[in-house]
C-alpha cells in the first residue's frame, strides 16, 4: 500500500515538475473538453439535418399518399366507364331515354374522373408507339403508316396524375413484307 501511494509522489520529483504537470494537465483537459464540444455541435448539427430530412420524407409521402388515394377506386371504375362508352356506341337502335340516361351517367362520371385528376390516354392514328403509355396488342402491315406507330386504338388508357393506371392498348403498325417477292426466299431457289 504505502509503494503504490509513494509512487505518485516519487514522479513528481522536484517543486517545479507538479507545476509544470499540472500546466500541462490542465492544457490537455481544455484541449480534450473542446474537442468533445465540437464532437457535440457536429453531432446535433446531423441530429436536426437527419430529423429534418425525416420530416421531408414524411411530408413527401402524406402528399403522395393524398395525390394518389383515389387510385384503387379509379381502376375499379375503369371497366365501368368503359361499358358505358360501349352501350352509348351500340344504343342507336335503344329508346332516346336510355340513350339520354346513359349519356348523362358517363357526363357524370367523366366529371369524377376530371375532379380525381384522372385524364385519357387516347393516341390517334399514326402517332408513335410510347411503350410508357401504350401496350401494343398485336402488329399489323398498314398501307401508308410509318412502322412502330399507333395504327388503331382498342382500349383507351388512363392516368391519374403522371401515373399510368392502365396503358391505351393499341395495334401497332409494321414494315410492308416486300411484295415484289425476296430474292433470297426458297420459292426462287425452287425455279432452277
Amino acid at each position: 500500500m504505502s509503494d503504490s501511494s509513494s509512487t505518485p509522489h516519487a514522479s513528481a520529483g522536484s517543486p517545479a515538475d507538479p507545476a509544470v504537470a499540472e500546466e500541462k494537465t490542465l492544457d490537455q483537459l481544455l484541449a480534450e473538453a473542446l474537442a468533445r464540444i465540437e464532437e457535440q455541435k457536429d453531432a446535433r448539427m446531423r441530429a436536426l439535418a437527419e430529423a429534418d430530412n425525416a420530416r421531408k420524407r414524411a411530408q413527401s409521402d402524406v402528399q403522395a399518399a393524398h395525390k394518389f388515394a383515389v387510385e384503387r377506386m379509379a381502376e375499379s371504375l375503369l371497366p365501368v366507364m368503359d361499358s358505358l362508352e360501349a352501350a352509348l356506341a351500340a344504343s342507336e337502335t335503344a329508346p332516346l331515354a336510355l340513350r339520354d340516361g346513359l349519356a348523362l351517367t358517363q357526363k357524370q362520371l367523366l366529371a369524377a374522373f376530371h375532379k380525381a385528376n384522372l385524364s385519357e390516354i387516347l393516341p390517334t392514328a399514326g402517332e408513335r408507339f410510347d411503350p410508357h403509355q401504350h401496350q401494343a396488342m398485336a402488329a399489323v402491315e398498314a398501307a401508308g403508316a410509318e412502322p412502330n406507330s399507333v395504327a388503331a386504338v382498342v382500349l383507351k388508357g388512363y392516368r391519374l396524375h403522371d401515373r399510368i393506371l392502365r396503358p391505351a392498348l393499341v395495334t401497332v403498325a409494321k414494315a410492308l413484307e416486300n411484295q415484289a417477292g425476296n430474292p433470297n426466299s426458297d420459292r426462287s431457289l425452287d425455279s432452277n
